[in-house]
C-alpha cells in the first residue's frame, strides 16, 4: 500500500532533480540590484480581520545598483548589505488616501516598503542571458567583479534563475 504512494513521489523528485540544476562558467557578468521605496496603503472592509486586504501603491522611487558601485543618483547607503538607495518618495496625503477608498472600506496608514530585485546578466560564447537571482549571488559578483574572476553559476529549475555563483580556481 505505501509503495503505491511512494512511487509517484520518487518519480517526481527524480524528474525535478534531472531538470533543476545546470551550470555555466563565465567571465562576462554584471549583477544588478534595483532598490525601491514604495508607499502603500491597505484597504479593507475590516482591516483587522480581512486576510487579504486590497493594497494600493502610491509614489515609488528606485535606483539601480551595478556590481556594488555607488550609482550617481543614490542618496542613502551603502546599507548593511552594501546596497545604495534612492531619495524617499513623497508620502501620500490624507486626501490621496481617501480618494482611493471604495464604499464600506477603511484605509490603513501609509506604509513605506523597501524592495530589492536582483538580476544577473552573464555571457557564454556569443549568447547573453539575464535572469533573476538573490542577494548571495549579487554579493559574490560584487567581490569577483573588480578582477573579473571567472564564476561558475548554478541555475535554477528550467534555467529560469541563478541560484548560486562560485569563483573558479585559477
Amino acid at each position: 500500500m505505501q509503495m503505491r504512494f511512494l512511487t509517484p513521489i520518487i518519480t517526481a523528485l527524480t524528474m525535478l532533480t534531472l531538470t533543476s540544476c545546470s551550470t555555466a562558467t563565465t567571465e562576462q557578468y554584471e549583477a544588478t540590484a534595483l532598490t525601491s521605496y514604495i508607499w502603500q496603503v491597505k484597504y479593507a472592509n475590516n482591516l483587522t480581520s480581512e486576510p487579504q486586504p486590497r493594497i494600493e501603491t502610491f509614489a515609488t522611487t528606485s535606483v539601480l545598483n551595478r556590481n556594488g558601485v555607488k550609482p550617481s543618483e543614490a542618496v542613502v547607503g551603502p546599507d548593511d548589505r552594501g546596497l545604495w538607495w534612492p531619495t524617499l518618495p513623497p508620502r501620500p496625503s490624507v486626501d490621496e488616501v481617501e480618494q482611493r477608498n471604495k464604499s464600506q472600506e477603511e484605509a490603513g496608514k501609509p506604509e513605506l516598503v523597501k524592495d530589492v530585485k536582483y538580476k544577473l546578466t552573464y555571457g557564454v560564447g556569443n549568447s547573453q542571458q539575464t535572469l533573476p537571482t538573490n542577494y548571495e549571488v549579487y554579493r559574490q559578483v560584487v567581490k569577483a567583479y573588480p578582477t573579473r574572476q571567472a564564476l561558475q553559476l548554478t541555475l535554477g529549475v528550467n534555467d529560469n534563475s541563478v541560484e548560486k555563483a562560485e569563483p573558479v580556481s585559477k
